[in-house]
């Protein structure tokens, strides 16, 4: 069966891809360090992030979360791993991806994904967030992907970083949102309408995807929700 992308990531793109008819398209990414920073949509879903990831190979995220909310609403703290199996597509920038999402009673169904240019991740990582947080504030989960999706689109911040891979600092890009500030529905999150939204990527990186994290933290600095999700390296 052919699988393009999960319903969040097809919320995201169409949005911002409308959001972009109207402006001049942004330079493909070449190197990180580039004089005008890429926008959010193109360094998270408008590139070939998949062409950098050797057929055959695999790639391995970690994945982490947890919740000082009192009654444990979100569960208990998660650790596991996020597994893409990489195999050839039919076009050099673009690979077949099965995925194991989770292990064991965690494991949650994903892909696979044919002939898919940029990396799964991105939504998949976004799709499960927002399953969790619809059902802890009783949210309509559609008015969630609405307000990141409007975050992504006209409240990202894109700011050139560095990351350490193999051994080396590498040149990358780090994505900052916070789709819920000034939201007019602000007061029914919980407390959790300052949740940050942090992407970092790196062309140099297979699949180019470094790190997703959703955070929020109380007026205290006690943690509400830390979900994140970081390359790791000693896989493969």
């Amino acid at each position: 069966m052919r699988v393009v992308a999960t319903t969040a990531f097809v919320l995201v793109l169409a949005a911002l891809s409308a959001a972009a008819e109207d402006a001049p398209k942004p330079a493909a990414v070449t190197q990180a360090n580039a004089a005008a920073p890429p926008s959010a949509s193109d360094l998270l879903f408008d590139q070939p992030q998949m062409k950098n990831a050797a057929p055959g190979s695999t790639i391995t995220y970690d994945y982490l979360r947890r919740s000082g909310i009192a009654g444990g609403p979100f569960g208990a703290p998660l650790q596991d791993t996020l597994v893409l199996k990489v195999e050839p597509g039919k076009s050099s920038d673009a690979r077949d991806i099965s995925v194991t999402m989770f292990s064991g009673l965690n494991r949650v169904p994903a892909g696979p994904f044919e002939d898919m240019a940029g990396n799964p991740v991105v939504s998949l990582f976004l799709e499960n967030h927002l399953k969790g947080l619809a059902k802890v504030l009783e949210a309509n989960p559609r008015y969630l992907k609405l307000a990141i999706r409007k975050g992504l689109r006209e409240k990202a911040v894109v700011t050139p970083t560095k990351v350490n891979f193999g051994g080396k600092d590498i040149d990358a890009w780090q994505v900052v949102t916070k789709p819920f500030a000034g939201d007019a529905l602000a007061q029914r999150m919980r407390g959790m309408d300052d949740m940050t939204y942090t992407f970092v990527t790196a062309p140099s990186v297979p699949g180019e995807i470094v790190s997703i994290e959703a955070s929020s933290k109380n007026q205290d600095g006690g943690e509400l929700l830390e979900e994140k999700l970081n390359y790791d390296q000693k896989a493969g």
